[in-house]
């Protein structure tokens, strides 16, 4: 597997390697977890104290919109399942303002609201508007799946899917045979040095 990520690394790009310090100082612990897969691992990431850090979040952003355009997914918004994909999707939305681009963002619930008007996507409406959806990291895919779902019922139009840390377990080949759509990855635990 190629990330994004490795293929600016070798560049010694500034962004690239400062997040990759950061993901490695304030989201990777090692020991013995459970994942929410039921997989056992030796490391586990916890991507919000990086995604919520004052500096890791508009790395975040910088990163992920660039790795967006430089495979030429075009979007008017973006989003995924809560928790994980909020702040990613926040720290895009505010890199591309900062660049005149309008993009929106969108929030997956979990479960559909229970009251009001009963919604399970939440944001600025996304029918037939071109979307991608985001998690902070990805073992088997499970969560970013159920944001696609979740999306397309709706009527988003799913260009991609977009993850900062994929752990090199399958998400890759489970989300495109599933959803059709690309799956992009800025780093893989290869990157981090977690192989």
């Amino acid at each position: 597997m190629t990330s994004y990520a490795s293929a600016l690394l070798e560049q010694n790009h500034d962004v690239a390697t400062r997040l990759r310090d950061l993901i490695n100082q304030l989201a990777v612990e090692h020991g013995s977890f459970i994942l929410s897969s039921g997989q056992q691992a030796n490391f586990y990431v916890d991507m919000r104290p990086l995604t919520l850090h004052h500096e890791g979040s508009p790395l975040v952003g910088q990163l992920v919109l660039g790795m967006l355009d430089a495979a030429g997914i075009e979007f008017e918004a973006i989003g995924g399942l809560t928790m994980g994909a909020d702040p990613v999707a926040t720290a895009v939305l505010h890199t591309a303002a900062a660049d005149d681009r309008a993009v929106d963002g969108y929030v997956v619930r979990k479960q559909p609201k229970g009251h009001g008007k009963g919604r399970q996507v939440e944001g600025p409406g996304i029918e037939g508007r071109k979307v991608v959806v985001v998690e902070d990291t990805s073992t088997t895919g499970g969560s970013a799946m159920q944001a696609v779902r979740a999306v397309r019922e709706v009527g988003g139009d799913i260009q991609a899917v977009a993850v900062i840390v994929d752990r090199d377990t399958g998400a890759k080949e489970h989300i495109e045979a599933e959803s059709g759509v690309p799956y992009l990855y800025a780093y893989s635990k290869t990157d981090l040095g977690l192989a």
